[in-house]
């Protein structure tokens, strides 16, 4: 119980430093710590943010007008199909397929930043 409380509270920390969480914390976090399968642990993930978790956050942001409302809804609009879409696929690839592909992802994301930076 308390890996999962730890695991919340970093993702949330860096959600709202960063925009990151779900995939980037959530996810490795549940497969290393919470010894999760990869499928598992995306799911787990995508339950987690089903409610409004980033509320606070975006509030927060929104009272500086940092948030970007039509964008927001667009994306969750694009999440809300592209999420089950994904796990439709998800379902009949490997595990291992799914993990190594994921760590391609961050790599390719880790060096652009680095680059740009």
């Amino acid at each position: 119980m308390l890996v999962f409380i730890a695991i919340g509270l970093l993702a949330g920390l860096l959600s709202g430093v960063l925009g990151i969480g779900g995939g980037i914390v959530i996810v490795p976090s549940l497969v290393f710590f919470a010894k999760m399968s990869q499928k598992s642990a995306v799911g787990t993930s995508l339950g987690a943010m089903l409610l409004p978790v980033g509320a606070l956050g975006v509030w927060a942001y929104w009272r500086d007008g940092h948030v970007d409302i039509k964008g927001a809804l667009l994306i969750s609009a694009g999440i809300f199909v592209g999420a089950y879409g994904g796990a439709a696929f998800a379902r009949s690839v490997s595990e291992g397929a799914l993990k190594k592909g994921f760590a391609v992802l961050l790599v390719i994301v880790a060096t652009r930043m680095w680059v740009t930076s």
